[in-house]
């Protein structure tokens, strides 16, 4: 029997070797699909898109009356004027100040009137000269008449000749032709009087209606004049009055959606002074001309009710109202930039859960800046106003603040 060699005694290990390098090698292989999938994930991820949203509101309820355009303007005054002289003077007196209330026919100022007063002394004294020359010829002239009276009688007895007739009745008819020429001298004495006394009245400036002096232009010792003189230093007008009750609102609407504003409409105002303050109005009057450089028309719209807090030149936005129960009376309203073309459609993209979703809508009314939307999005979902040109469907949504 043969006795068992040194190396029938050594272990073989390759038997155990085979198993443990399959199993690294398994591992190896799961370890790098791992690595390639979340490379992939990472790399095919949607990408996170920053957005500014606006949340929808419920349009209308029904009955109510809605906005049909939106238009800015100003508080103007129908009745407004630089008071001015009618003749060129210096001013000695102005009695106005700002924010003055005055009545009408109040006095404003006075000019210097010194020359004026005596031009009509002047032509008051030639009045009283032609008067006392009419009372002297008037005389002569009963004079004459009685003259020719005895003239004509000694000629009925042929005591005075013929030629003294001739004489006398030629001095009456003399006489009685100067007391008609004194009677039209003294019309224009009394016309030269009368424009003196209009001259020294033009010194002073009254008010053409009541109001408030809203600016005082010139002060004492200042040339005033109604034309203007250029280079000069004359001034055109004492100061500015504005009737307040006048007060109105002017408004330059697009002519793409003048349609949609007509007489009598109401209106709701907003003062930029008073923004918590709505100011019910009405449509005066659509003037019929466009404004060729801005493409847009003015409306006139008058106030329910005035009020001190409304000045002219303040800032205001005005809303027009349509009628209740149109197709813009329900639906939700969401900013006219959440509106975006899609393959020819109306979508609105919404903010779901953290990630972006696109929704066709049917836009009912189209205004300004608003849209109201007939379905497509619910009151309360937060739409996209703001963001990339192009937004991927399921992408995540980073909200910024507007």
């Amino acid at each position: 029997m043969e006795k068992p060699s040194l190396d029938e005694l050594r272990i073989d290990r390759t038997a155990h070797a085979a198993p443990a390098a399959r199993r690294r090698l398994w591992l190896t292989l799961v370890s790098l699909l791992l690595a390639v999938g979340v490379g992939a994930w990472l790399f095919f991820r949607p990408p996170t898109i920053a957005v500014v949203t606006a949340r929808a509101q419920a349009a209308a309820a029904a009955g109510e009356a809605h906005t049909v355009l939106n238009a800015s303007g100003y508080v103007v005054a129908r009745r407004e004027a630089t008071v001015s002289s009618k003749v060129t003077g210096k001013v000695v007196e102005v009695l106005i100040q700002e924010g003055m209330e005055v009545e009408d026919g109040q006095v404003l100022a006075r000019l210097d009137d010194s020359n004026v007063r005596a031009s009509l002394r002047i032509a008051e004294a030639n009045l009283a000269t032609a008067r006392a020359a009419l009372v002297e010829i008037n005389a002569r002239l009963d004079e004459a008449r009685k003259q020719l009276g005895r003239v004509q009688s000694l000629q009925d007895r042929e005591i005075a000749s013929a030629a003294e007739f001739d004489r006398a009745e030629a001095e009456v008819k003399s006489l009685a032709a100067r007391l008609e020429l004194q009677r039209e001298q003294i019309k224009v004495a009394e016309a030269e009087v009368g424009a003196g006394q209009q001259h020294l009245e033009d010194m002073v400036i009254r008010a053409p209606f009541a109001g408030v002096a809203t600016a005082k232009n010139a002060q004492p010792g200042e040339m005033i004049s109604p034309m203007s003189a250029g280079g000069s230093f004359t001034r055109t007008g004492i100061g500015t009055l504005v009737d307040m009750s006048s007060l109105e609102i002017e408004v330059d609407v697009n002519e793409s959606f003048i349609q949609r504003v007509h007489p009598a409409q109401p209106v709701e105002a907003t003062l930029d002074a008073y923004p918590e303050w709505r100011i019910p109005c009405q449509v005066i009057a659509v003037i019929p001309t466009a404004d060729r450089q801005k493409a847009t028309v003015k409306v006139r719209i008058r106030f329910a009710q005035l009020d001190p807090r409304i000045l002219p030149q303040m800032a205001v936005r005005v809303a027009f109202k349509g009628a209740p129960g149109d197709a813009a009376s329900t639906g939700v309203t969401v900013p006219k930039a959440a509106l975006r073309k899609t393959a020819g459609r109306d979508v609105v993209w919404v903010v779901r859960d953290g990630r972006l979703e696109p929704r066709a809508v049917s836009v009912g009314f189209l205004g300004d800046q608003q849209a109201t939307l007939a379905s497509g999005v619910a009151a309360g979902e937060a739409v996209v106003v703001a963001g990339p040109a192009e937004l991927l469907a399921g992408a995540r949504a980073s909200v910024k603040q507007p």
